[in-house]
């Protein structure tokens, strides 16, 4: 039986909720984390009507990018929305649970989507990359009967984790010299006399976060009284995670013909697709983020992009950007910007649960919840 807590587990790994907006609430909203989970629905927005969905398909969980409480309320009472929708999750027993910003900026996450989805495939990077965590190289020399011992025990204090790999570590042999003072307790010779030891000189990287835990790991699992280690700063450098993505397509076009792909590519919504610049000029470099991304336009700028696509462009912003000459824009819905991560989210659960898999059935709900529904031409 896979229980909601497997379930969330893959998810934060995927979407650590740790890369969320200060802001933005994201996790569990609603379910028992022993609850078992046969069916997940996946939704841009936790509207009642997808709530009614995921009820009417007996889902046990509905994963969704927007947060349904983003702001404090003080009564789910069914009286308005938040409390209708929170009573309807209760009451049919369906968890809720969201992964927004921490989506957005995650590898890969919703803006590689929306890249793929749109056949920018070739050198696809952030926009605004985060810096890597901030890291330390740990050295410690260990006598070699006790390598594995002190490297088991600093990859259990967080020592050792590179990407998706655990317990890494480097070493050398060498020769230790010391030499016991009165008062010492040696685990090795004796008082007054010189030693030489066959060691091994261990390296691993430990989040910075994590170095006094490390540090305690590792007087706890080395024999020796004091054991010397070192603590080395390590440079933050730009990460595979951050908001935004560029990248090639596989052969250059125009911007009239990208736009029609575009409308072809993500579900129809009633504004449709919205362009600015030459129709005829090429198109080969692409900037996307899904969602509301006009504060990126710098970054736009840096990257070389020929044209830049996101949801909800406001006037000034998107003006300014032309005036600066050489990009173009496409503006789309920004529940479509959204879109295409669902499906891609669903297949990273399946494949995250491994055997498991194979009892959790996974949905992405097809209704449209843009807001807006219809769409006049000025004829003025």
């Amino acid at each position: 039986m896979t229980r909601l807590a497997d379930v969330v587990a893959v998810l934060d790994r995927l979407y650590d909720p740790r890369g969320a907006a200060s802001w933005d609430a994201v996790g569990l909203v609603t379910g028992d984390p022993g609850q078992p989970v046969r069916r997940v629905l996946f939704a841009v927005d936790p509207v009642q009507e997808v709530i009614d969905e995921a009820v009417a398909w007996q889902a046990d969980l509905l994963v969704a990018h927007h947060p349904l409480l983003l702001r404090p309320v003080h009564s789910v009472a069914g009286s308005h929305p938040k409390g209708r929708a929170v009573t309807t999750l209760v009451r049919a027993g369906v968890a809720l649970h969201v992964a927004h910003t921490n989506a957005d900026v995650a590898d890969p996450g919703v803006s590689d989507a929306l890249a793929a989805a749109l056949g920018v495939t070739e050198d696809v990077r952030p926009l605004r990359p985060e810096p890597t965590a901030p890291a330390e190289k740990l050295v410690v020399f260990v006598p070699l009967d006790a390598v594995d011992r002190v490297v088991d025990a600093l990859a259990a204090a967080g020592a050792g984790r590179i990407g998706d790999y655990d317990r890494c570590a480097w070493s050398t042999e060498g020769t230790g010299t010391f030499t016991a003072r009165p008062g010492a307790s040696p685990a090795v010779g004796e008082v007054g006399r010189r030693e030489q030891v066959a060691e091994a000189r261990v390296e691993m990287v430990v989040p910075r976060a994590a170095r006094l835990t490390a540090v305690e790991a590792l007087r706890a699992a080395h024999p020796y009284e004091e054991p010397a280690f070192d603590l080395l700063p390590l440079a933050s450098l730009p990460g595979r995670r951050g908001t935004g993505r560029v990248g090639r397509l596989a052969a250059p076009t125009t911007l009239a013909r990208f736009a029609e792909s575009v409308a072809t590519a993500l579900p129809s919504t009633t504004a449709g697709v919205r362009t600015a610049g030459d129709p005829d000029g090429e198109v080969r470099t692409v900037a996307v983020c899904g969602g509301a991304g006009d504060d990126l336009f710098d970054e736009v700028r840096a990257s070389g992009a020929d044209v830049y696509l996101t949801a909800d462009l406001r006037h000034h912003p998107a003006s300014e950007a032309l005036e600066h000459g050489g990009l173009a824009l496409v503006d789309c819905a920004h529940w479509a910007t959204e879109w295409p991560w669902l499906a891609d989210a669903a297949d990273r659960l399946r494949r995250g649960l491994g055997g498991e898999a194979d009892t959790v059935e996974t949905r992405v709900s097809a209704i449209v919840t843009d807001p807006w529904t219809s769409y006049s031409r000025s004829h003025s």
